[in-house]
């Protein structure tokens, strides 16, 4: 992925179906509008691979409220609970090779310290791995024989991570490789030899270096052009490298790389940037996912030959990910939509057939009374043709017209996809139409478009949600006198901008944990952003240089007192991102207006909210606050 993203909304993955309609032509009818509740009885699940013999599959499901790991049966999908946690949020991250032990991650309260736990079925004793203080642990990958695990770790300097090699019975950490000069290590080849390496330049450039750990040398084999790089996948044989890259194009594509003679090849393109490849256990297979429109096109191929290989057809599905067995036989899939969340089948490659394992949308909901995302295109102030992914409310007609909001991704730099949301559909079944702007300066289309924003914060980007709100005043069923913005993280901020810049163009804001005062937070920005700081920096202002005037100048904080709207903030107690002084401060100033605010802290929640019951307060104060004062009083 590219490294744009200062700041990671809960939002930028989140939304959409890709459709070239410029309009809904269905007739408007009123579909049954149901409680909060009932959208947050929907289940998200993620998935983490196969057992040992390919008859069970490691998840984690937050149907308590919270989530926890399971083991799924592929045969009768009954599940069975692994973990119980009623504060902490557990993830899936794989079984042990070869047994049913596994491993799962956490952290508390949101701090993203994240630990990397290993628990045992048999007596359910659960050992942490990664028992480093204070420090962030990810799972990397296994060794090629399967008793060594790798793990990116900033145990040794808070600032930048290392690859630690963890053997599976002892668990003593040893360092593969140690971090010293800011490089971000990525993929590991089997043997050990090699491991990918980045450089953050700026955020539209970086850098990319295999280390070779037999001659304890680097090489660089980017070019020196204003271009992202992308580790991928390493061969076994240890002389075939793959990465992404955008060098000379407008959007990424794949190239295979000859370690021994240092040659490269393009070997597949897209009209869109090419997001993702990776490789099967023994090289029979390898599959590349395309960033189409903000909706995933994946394509598996035969390693050897190239050719292509049959993909389940899943109508308007959107894949999210593919795990591919270790015996090469089947995948397993991760498909949404816009109107369905995601759900879990099994492909079984040799005979063709899929089964759907999981019905994760709850069973109140009627899934024709949710609304199919469009993805539109409007122009902004300067001409630029803007992408947007649009929700239409079933009951707006030119005789019932609709309030509307502009909804705002995080990053600077992510983007509105493909992805069923709670959030969005309960505001649109509850009357809100919903467009969700990709502003100049957001992921997926284009080098050019993607690097607009640069040092042009709270303007250009800002303007375009300005434009978007114009683009739904055109529609003859929008009340065009109730329109607000709401947004988190970046897309927070820029909500705050666009109250205290343009304080006469939205009627309402809602701000979950948006930044405030950009000095502030680009001064405390966490430790472990050492490696992508200057390139940070390049993008957004320097805040020990001349660029704290700009900041300063674009910081919602410093202009509060223009801010003449209603306000709702959301805050996570724990953010370590966007620190809870931002929203602190912002509400205190609003307040002194005299104009309405409400405001809302979450204890036990960081960056974005985990936990289905702050989850579910979230949207209904949402709805309330937006229902008293944008929707039109009849």
């Amino acid at each position: 992925m590219k490294k744009k993203f200062i700041i990671i909304g809960v939002f930028s993955l989140l939304i959409l179906n890709s459709c070239k309609k410029e309009e809904n032509k269905e007739e408007a009818r009123m579909p049954k509008q149901y409680a909060v509740e009932d959208f947050y009885d929907t289940k998200a699940i993620g998935a983490a691979g196969f057992n040992k013999d390919e008859t069970k599959i490691l998840i984690n499901n937050n149907v308590t409220g919270i989530a926890n790991l399971y083991e799924l049966n592929i045969a009768d999908t009954s599940s069975v609970a692994l973990t119980k946690s009623k504060t902490e949020s557990n993830y899936a991250v794989d079984y042990l090779p070869g047994n049913s032990k596994f491993i799962y991650s956490s952290d508390k309260g949101g701090n993203e310290n994240t630990h990397l736990y290993l628990m045992n079925r048999t007596d359910a004793s659960v050992k942490d791995i990664t028992p480093w203080p204070n420090s962030a642990n990810s799972f990397v990958g296994w060794s090629l024989d399967k008793k060594n695990m790798y793990v990116s770790s900033n145990k040794r300097d808070v600032k930048y991570f290392d690859i630690i090699k963890l053997d599976t019975l002892s668990w003593k950490p040893v360092i593969l490789y140690k971090n010293e000069i800011g490089l971000t290590p990525s993929v590991i080849s089997k043997t050990e030899r090699y491991i990918a390496l980045t450089k953050e330049i700026t955020t539209d450039k970086n850098e990319l270096h295999i280390y070779d750990s037999k001659t304890k040398t680097t090489k660089k084999i980017s070019s020196d052009k204003e271009a992202s790089w992308i580790p991928m996948a390493f061969e076994k044989n240890d002389s075939i490298f793959y990465y992404s890259t955008n060098d000379n194009s407008q959007f990424s594509y794949l190239v295979k790389y000859n370690l021994n003679t240092g040659k490269s090849e393009k070997i597949f393109e897209d009209k869109w940037d090419v997001n993702y490849m990776s490789l099967s256990e023994n090289e029979k297979y390898h599959i590349v996912f395309i960033n189409d429109d903000g909706k995933n096109k994946v394509i598996l191929f035969d390693h050897k030959s190239g050719k292509k290989i049959d993909f389940p057809d899943l109508k308007d599905g959107d894949v999210q990910n593919v795990i591919i067995s270790n015996s090469e036989n089947k995948l397993l899939l991760t498909v949404g939509s816009s109107t369905s969340s995601p759900n879990l089948y099994v492909y079984d490659i040799p005979t063709k057939t899929l089964k759907q394992l999981t019905s994760t949308l709850s069973k109140k909901i009627d899934q024709n009374d949710l609304v199919k995302a469009e993805v539109v295109r409007f122009k902004s102030f300067d001409g630029k043709e803007i992408p947007a992914i649009y929700y239409k409310p079933l009951q707006a007609s030119e005789n019932s017209k609709v309030p509307a909001l502009i909804w705002v991704h995080g990053g600077p730099g992510g983007q509105s996809r493909i992805g069923y949301s709670n959030s969005i559909q309960y505001l649109v079944n509850h009357g809100y139409a919903v467009l969700a702007v990709n502003n100049r300066g957001s992921n997926g289309y284009g080098k050019t478009f993607y690097k607009l924003d640069n040092k042009d914060h709270s303007n250009g980007d800002l303007k375009d949600c300005i434009w978007g709100k114009k683009w739904l005043t055109q529609q003859n069923y929008i009340d065009s006198t109730s329109i607000g913005i709401y947004g988190g993280s970046y897309g927070g901020c820029m909500v705050l901008g666009a109250l205290a810049f343009h304080p006469e163009e939205f009627k309402v804001g809602v701000n979950l944990f948006g930044v405030a005062n950009w000095l502030r937070t680009l001064k405390s920005i966490p430790p472990y952003w050492e490696s992508f700081r200057a390139a940070l920096y390049d993008e957004l202002g320097d805040p020990y240089t001349s660029d704290s005037i700009r900041l300063k100048k674009i910081s919602p904080l410093f202009n509060y007192q223009k801010i003449n709207k209603p306000l709702l903030v959301f805050q996570g107690a724990n953010d370590v991102r966007v620190l809870p002084v931002e929203s602190d401060e912002i509400v205190a100033g609003v307040k002194k207006n005299g104009v309405p605010v409400e405001y809302v802290v979450y204890p036990d929640e960081g960056h974005g909210f985990q936990k289905k019951e702050n989850q579910i307060t979230t949207s209904k104060k949402t709805l309330a606050f937006l229902d008293k004062y944008l929707k039109q009083k009849k």
